[in-house]
């Protein structure tokens, strides 16, 4: 039977398509063929749990029927294709998971197909949930991550959509009102940590962390694929929905066991691992722990230099992905702006390449503005986690808890304007007195003004201690929990005020260029054993 569906497969590369939306099909909703048989199979294969064929079908099949049968419309209904699987109840509810993704992905989903979408999520997790033993389902891993993905990011767009009251009809608006429940911040929420709880996924990362065996703890749900995976991508999804919401702090606590520098065997989906550098990064840089999110930027955008090849499968997420590295691309600069420091020269490169020297040189000159462009493009959507009253005007609230993280994040700009021009000069002396800086610093800024010296250095001394407090700040160590860590400095350099003169040092260690073409020659060396090994 599986060959037979892969010989009229081959069949369907050659297929036009337009054909087969008759005034027949678009009259009666027939099904076309290659459609029934490619639902048939895939049900079966997921019935007899058929992972590697499930994850081909889902990864190439679907995405290229979709691209030519339904791209600019929806996939058949559930009640179209319900004889065609047999009124199969599970393999529904998961089609339906796909029938709404792939609206929300080409088209605008109307009120209904979100409602439409939150039930079928209802009936999925109620169904995995609810049993008192595991369900006798298994899924490819990365439709597990895409699954809690979409979950988080369809709350995210329904809250969107109800923030924005501007042109909604009163109906509308009554609607919304008496269906609040759906897609609720707490239903969401109480979802993730179900899953979380149920696959005690949390006590199996603190044990693989300690080199024990995580099924010891896991529990009959826990040691199922289909649990402990879910459960995990859960920790991701609360993860983006704390973020979401303004809640860093939170966000970084629901990974407390998670080894976020540490590939592992739960960690292996890359859109998940690219997810959860991006978010983590961005909580790091919010709670103004600089190293910690050039850390986390730099060992992700490096993963991604070296695995592009991965990231050309037909999936709806490849664009978030692209999005996603460009966003890190953009918070990185911003970082290294505000807590300079070295990166790998890899990564060097690629800023130079992308044109990022020219935004960080503006963003180190105090421009303003350059600094809001830069974190409006690569902050996440955040939400609100109240919605507006149907009763305030008709206005678009969606961008007000944008507006406010911006705010909150340029106040911490604003204090550090000037740093970057102190730091500057402080890096060409070993001692200089305070009114000389003062004098360099009036001149650089108000070149054509009067002004009062003795008030000039009282006004530099707050900014040195400013550049103290804002260059020391909690960097993680190894072993730690994603919040713990050491306070300590991250500049480059350390000075101290006598009187009036300022005493610099340069705590910048020197690069040493030896070990680092030591370790290139041994490098090709192995690579040259490889290549030798393999010709043999």
């Amino acid at each position: 039977m599986y060959d037979d569906y892969n010989d009229q497969y081959d069949a369907y590369d050659d297929y036009s398509g337009p054909e087969v939306h008759t005034e027949s099909y678009d009259r009666y909703r027939t099904v076309p063929e290659v459609v029934r048989k490619f639902l048939v199979y895939f049900r079966n294969c997921i019935n007899e749990g058929m992972i590697f064929e499930i994850q081909n079908l889902y990864e190439n099949t679907f995405p290229k029927i979709s691209e030519q049968l339904f791209e600019k419309q929806p996939w058949p209904e559930d009640t179209d294709i319900a004889h065609i699987v047999e009124n199969d109840a599970v393999f529904l509810i998961l089609y339906k998971e796909l029938y709404y993704r792939h609206i929300y992905a080409k088209n605008q989903p109307s009120l209904e197909q979100r409602f439409g979408s939150f039930y079928n999520y209802c009936d999925l997790f109620n169904y995995i949930l609810n049993p008192d033993e595991p369900v006798q389902l298994e899924l490819p891993d990365q439709w597990l991550w895409e699954l809690i993905d979409e979950f988080v990011y369809q709350f995210q767009s329904f809250s969107q959509y109800r923030a924005n009251l501007a042109n909604k009809s009163a109906e509308e608006l009554e609607n919304l009102a008496t269906h609040h429940k759906i897609w609720d911040v707490l239903c969401v929420l109480n979802v993730l940590h179900y899953l979380v709880d149920k696959s005690k996924i949390k006590s199996q990362l603190e044990v693989f962390a300690s080199g024990g065996d995580p099924d010891s703890v896991a529990g009959p749900f826990g040691k199922h694929p289909l649990y402990k995976m879910l459960g995990y991508f859960a920790l991701i999804g609360l993860l983006r929905l704390h973020s979401l919401l303004g809640d860093y702090y939170q966000a970084i606590k629901v990974l407390e066991n998670v080894e976020i520098y540490k590939k592992s065997a739960y960690s292996h989906v890359p859109g998940c691992q690219i997810s959860t550098a991006y978010y983590v990064g961005f909580a790091y840089m919010m709670m103004r722990r600089y190293s910690d999110a050039i850390r986390t930027f730099s060992g992700i955008l490096l993963y991604i230099q070296r695995t592009k090849q991965l990231f050309t499968a037909r999936s709806y997420q490849n664009d978030q992905i692209n999005k996603q590295t460009e966003q890190m691309y953009h918070l990185l600069a911003i970082c290294l702006v505000l807590h300079p420091q070295c990166i790998d020269e890899g990564l060097q490169q690629q800023l130079r390449d992308r044109n990022y020297h020219e935004k960080m040189y503006k963003m180190q000159y105090g421009d303003l503005a350059e600094f809001e462009g830069c974190f409006t493009y690569a902050c996440p959507k955040f939400l609100s986690s109240v919605p507006p009253s149907p009763d305030s005007e008709k206005e678009d609230y969606t961008k007000d808890a944008i507006k406010h993280q911006t705010q909150v994040f340029m106040d911490e700009v604003i204090q550090q304007k000037m740093l970057p021009t102190i730091r500057s000069y402080l890096k060409l002396y070993t001692t200089l007195p305070l009114n000389k800086l003062a004098t360099f610093m009036c001149s650089s800024a108000r070149p054509d003004e009067n002004w009062d010296l003795d008030k000039e250095v009282a006004g530099l001394t707050i900014y040195l201690l400013c550049f103290k407090h804002k260059m020391k700040n909690i960097v993680w160590t190894k072993g730690a929990s994603g919040l713990d860590g050491k306070f300590q400095s991250g500049s480059e350099l350390d000075f101290y005020i006598d009187h009036d003169m300022i005493h610099i040092a340069d705590t910048k260690v020197a690069h040493r260029y030896g070990d680092f073409f030591i370790r290139k020659i041994l490098k090709f060396v192995d690579l040259n054993r490889k290549l030798h090994l393999i010709k043999i």
